[in-house]
């Protein structure tokens, strides 16, 4: 039962992996297939370590660029699929997209970011990203920024209308765990989805790369949502009223999971927030979203041995072990299911719902997706009950929407997470109306 109970657990506060640097080395990789596409080999040849120029001769790039092209033809660009350390070295996985095919490679750097190896590998099996309809590519523009706190700086992106002046902006907040930008999962980019969707309608927004991605490092030891989430959100929220056109007075922000959870925190310490969605918001404690998701998992099983129920009991006893407010005598560092003693202790002494009854002028739209499995429908039904007679509150519960906000025919499992599909067009129409609003 361990497995089943780490894969879910797992699920909720994560959905990638990545190293300290990682970004950089995304650059560096996207910086020499361009200069490989621009012909000038002499400069490619500069990526590389010097110990291997030798065997990686300007010619000898020559050569696999030209065999690429006569096969593939143009070069149109590339996506990374994934970067992992590998003892003293990382690498970086990219498929690399021509005209008439698409050409995978790995591209290996030593710890000074220089290459030392550059290798074909299969194409990554993952489906392509599929841009909804509802996106209209023309009617904005997007530019890379970065949110930066003391000691950090992370990578994002600003989408903005073309158009018009004094528009209200949207800062993403992602789900627990390492994040990019997009909050990518499989061939799904819920963020980057909603991005477009908005700004085709005239909404800017800011998503951004989380810390827990870009610096991960740094969450090998005590830290709270604090450092997760607070610290940037603040920070993002900050640039968001500095951008150009856009109006002071209609910052919103998008909580999703996690960042749905700590929104109502940040509202209170940030007052001049206009409004925060609560998507796919938990309204209880981490600890029993976590013993559902096993609960559900055993169900979905349908195992007939009755083992799956004994291990079952076996993990709610571990999982009770996290509900706890003070330290007592553990160590802030302790880990207790994967997270610090700190974070749970920090965690759990946080009221969200009671945090969210207190703002009284900010807007607050809570949407549910009823197929969510991760995040279920009893969380909004205590949003609602405790919400909903508030003149500042709007809630919906949509009927076909999983926890990424995507259709599904049913609340299924893992497997839909593999395969590509686009946030709800009616989740982003309401969020435009919302937003509008007076």
């Amino acid at each position: 039962m361990k497995k089943i109970f780490l894969l879910f657990f797992t699920l909720l506060i994560s959905v990638a992996g990545f190293s300290q640097g990682v970004l950089s080395l995304f650059s560096r990789s996207q910086d020499f297939l361009k200069t490989m596409e621009q012909e000038k080999f002499q400069e490619a040849q500069a990526f590389f370590d010097e110990s291997v120029h030798a065997k990686i001769s300007p010619e000898n790039l020559q050569t696999i660029w030209s065999t690429l092209t006569t096969n593939y033809g143009k070069f149109v660009g590339m996506d990374v699929v994934q970067s992992k350390s590998e003892g003293d070295y990382f690498t970086v996985s990219v498929d690399a997209e021509f005209e008439k095919n698409t050409q995978g490679f790995l591209l290996v750097f030593n710890k000074n970011e220089k290459l030392i190896g550059l290798f074909p590998r299969q194409l990554n099996k993952v489906p392509d990203y599929i841009r909804p309809a509802y996106v209209d590519t023309a009617a904005y523009k997007e530019k890379e920024v970065y949110v930066v706190t003391p000691g950090h700086s992370l990578v994002g992106v600003l989408t903005t209308p073309k158009k018009g002046t004094n528009f209200p902006i949207v800062v993403f907040l992602h789900g627990s765990g390492p994040g990019d930008m997009d909050e990518t999962i499989g061939p799904n980019k819920p963020f980057k989805d909603l991005a477009g969707g908005l700004a085709s309608k005239g909404i800017a927004s800011i998503r951004y790369v989380k810390r827990t991605l870009a610096y991960g490092g740094e969450f090998n030891k005590a830290f709270t949502v604090k450092e997760e989430v607070m610290d940037d959100a603040a920070a993002a929220i900050a640039l968001a009223k500095n951008i150009p056109g856009v109006d002071k007075s209609k910052v919103f922000v998008f909580g999703h999971s996690m960042g749905g959870m700590m929104a109502p925190k940040l509202a209170l310490q940030l007052p001049d927030i206009k409004g925060i969605v609560l998507a796919a918001a938990p309204a209880r404690k981490l600890t029993d979203l976590i013993e559902e998701q096993n609960k559900y998992s055993v169900a979905q099983a349908k195992d007939t041995t009755g083992a799956l129920e004994k291990q079952l009991e076996e993990v709610l006893k571990q999982t009770a072990k996290t509900r706890f407010t003070t330290l007592g005598k553990m160590k802030p560092d302790s880990i207790i299911l994967g997270l610090p003693a700190i974070y749970w202790a920090d965690l759990n002494q946080y009221d969200q719902v009671a945090t969210a009854k207190k703002l009284a002028k900010q807007k607050i739209f809570v949407a549910q997706g009823a197929f969510d499995f991760q995040v279920s429908q009893q969380d909004f039904d205590l949003w609602k009950a405790a919400l909903g007679k508030k003149s500042n509150v709007t809630l919906k519960l949509y009927p076909d929407l999983n926890h990424l906000f995507i259709p599904q025919t049913e609340k299924g499992d893992l497997s839909q997470y593999a395969k590509p599909g686009s946030v709800s067009e009616t989740l982003v129409d309401d969020l435009a109306t919302w937003i509008k609003a007076k």
